[in-house]
């Protein structure tokens, strides 16, 4: 019963305050100034047109799912595959490997940030959505783990009798391995999602053009003003909202049998 306190209560003050950044994005800078935990006034959908229309919001937000959308599809691609080779072959130096992968669950990305930098830069990978969609693939510590434990529980049966009917590796991966995993591959899905469509730090480093700017950059640029545009803040806010609720809804029985 103290955890249940414990996350009801965690619960609640989640809710008032996206409650409250969703009630406040409906609110002009004077009404937010003289009534700022109250409901609006007058309902105003003023920011959300100057965020969208006059700011063109909605560049960014379509570079953020364009970015997501294909980062999260490569990882999963080569993630998965990585821990079935790991999990079902046994080869000299597959325990080293896999401690190597799973070491990048210990190191956050902005210790490396530095000689990434120059290898990007090198490489003329900067201010691309191809260098960003390889970073984030590269990052697949985490799952990575959940693809391999997941495989290491799976009868070894069920691919000795595919090979026995005449199924390729390749066959056998994507036939049979592939939609038993669906459960896990929403799972790590849903959880990427979640990161790379918030994470600022990398866009900030590797995406100096305004063209290819994500929605995080976006709403940044009015905290960096936040006394002139704080009004903006809450609508830019509410909108990168919206896809990680949208997928959590769509996607919340899978991530709970994953």
């Amino acid at each position: 019963w103290i955890a249940t306190i414990l996350l009801t209560l965690y619960c609640l003050i989640a809710i008032v305050l996206i409650g409250n950044m969703v009630i406040s994005s409906f609110k002009t800078k004077q009404d937010l100034l003289f009534n700022t935990f109250g409901f609006p006034t007058k309902i105003s959908f003023e920011n959300y047109r100057q965020v969208l229309v006059k700011d063109t919001l909605y560049k960014n937000f379509f570079n953020s799912i364009i970015l997501t959308t294909l980062s999260i599809a490569s990882l999963i691609f080569f993630s998965s595959m990585t821990a079935y080779g790991l999990s079902r072959y046994r080869f000299k130096g597959r325990q080293a490997l896999e401690m190597y992968f799973l070491l990048g669950l210990m190191f956050p990305i902005q210790i490396a940030i530095l000689p990434l930098f120059i290898i990007m830069r090198t490489l003329k990978l900067t201010n691309t959505f191809l260098g960003m969609i390889i970073l984030y693939t590269a990052n697949m510590s985490f799952s990575l783990f959940i693809f391999t434990q997941f495989f290491k529980e799976l009868p070894a049966a069920l691919h000795e009798s595919a090979v026995i009917d005449g199924a390729s590796e390749v066959t056998i991966f994507l036939r049979i391995m592939v939609p038993i995993s669906k459960p896990v591959i929403f799972t790590v899905m849903t959880v990427s999602f979640v990161q790379i469509w918030n994470d600022f730090y990398l866009p900030l480093v590797f995406l100096a053009k305004r063209s290819l700017h994500t929605l995080t950059l976006a709403i940044y640029q009015y905290l960096a003003n936040f006394l002139a545009y704080w009004n903006y803040v809450f609508a830019a806010a509410t909108l990168s909202l919206i896809p990680v609720i949208i997928v959590f809804v769509v996607f919340s029985d899978q991530i709970i049998s994953g």
